[in-house]
């Protein structure tokens, strides 16, 4: 069994489980045509992603509000769905220097199930609720669940949970009308179609919940204002490739040199929003914090506040 496609009868009738006619005879293909039988498919992900844009954009929103509110994001998948969202989640606190707590995940399982098959768990809707409650979601959460069938038990539990207690709730999936997109508030179905393998959903259909957590959380930071044009002005410092980042980003933002790039991020606390005030506004130090404690960590509007203190 594929970890994201979910269980019980009818299972055959889903588009992701669907044979595909594109690809018979993949085994008697060369390794060219192979590579080139999956690029055909892959360059229908896109497509189907594109579809589901206004739904994405919805839920966005409703992740950026939910962050600036002190609230979580709370992803919770199965098998290769699972994995993904622990990618997004950990990702983000290098790329944006949130907190680990600010955006978590739930995988069917547990943190073993990321390098061991343990799918057994995504059966049971009864470990879904239990680990959902163990974070004890609320109105000011968000709680995404991934399942590319729609249909896999846990994550509907875990979903159906949340949202009783009042939690925000929504879904990535790749199937329309499923029991998951019912579930929640605002489902984003992105309908990739049959797989090249039938039924291997760590293809397309992964492909598409990549692309959609990416746009999820790089939407969200940007409207929280942790990217300042198209700058990752948020990174964290920490070892030599992050710290020419930031004197990179701050050398392009600001349209200085090398050497004072340097000077203003020591000068900041090795904090790029900080050293952008300062340069953008003309401000000194507690001053360019001040504004970025005005202005909930938005870099642009910090740097526009007129707003002096008294």
């Amino acid at each position: 069994m594929n970890g994201s496609s979910g269980s019980g009868a009818g299972i055959h009738d889903l588009l992701t489980e669907k044979l595909n006619e594109a690809t018979r005879g993949l085994d008697t293909r060369s390794a060219v045509e192979i590579a080139r039988i999956i690029n055909q498919e892959d360059q229908k992900v896109a497509a189907a992603v594109k579809k589901a844009i206004p739904e994405i954009a919805l839920v966005i929103d409703m992740v950026a509000h939910s962050l600036r509110e002190g609230g979580r994001l709370i992803y919770v998948g199965a098998g290769s769905s699972g994995r993904l969202a622990a990618l997004d989640a950990c990702e983000l606190p290098a790329y944006f220097s949130t907190s680990p707590q600010t955006v978590q995940y739930i995988m069917a399982g547990g943190p073993k199930a990321l390098a061991s098959p343990v799918e057994v768990n995504e059966d049971s809707e009864d470990l879904g609720k239990r680990d959902i409650a163990r974070r004890r979601p609320s109105r000011r959460d968000v709680i995404i669940g991934l399942s590319a069938s729609g249909r896999t038990p846990y994550v509907v539990a875990a979903l159906t949970y949340a949202r009783t207690l009042g939690a925000n709730t929504a879904c990535i999936t790749c199937n329309p009308g499923s029991p998951l997109a019912l579930a929640v508030e605002a489902a984003i179905v992105a309908e990739v179609g049959p797989e090249v393998i039938s039924g291997s959903t760590r293809m397309k259909a992964a492909t598409a919940q990549k692309m959609i957590t990416n746009m999820i959380t790089t939407g969200a930071m940007t409207r929280l204002g942790y990217v300042y044009d198209n700058l990752m002005v948020n990174v964290h410092m920490h070892n030599s490739k992050l710290i020419e980042r930031g004197i990179g980003i701050l050398m392009r933002a600001c349209v200085v040199g090398r050497d004072q790039a340097v000077e203003v991020i020591k000068s900041a606390g090795r904090s790029v929003p900080v050293a952008l005030v300062m340069l953008k506004a003309n401000v000194d130090k507690p001053e360019a914090v001040r504004r970025l404690a005005r202005a909930e960590g938005n870099v642009r509007r910090a740097i526009e506040d007129s707003v002096m203190d008294i």
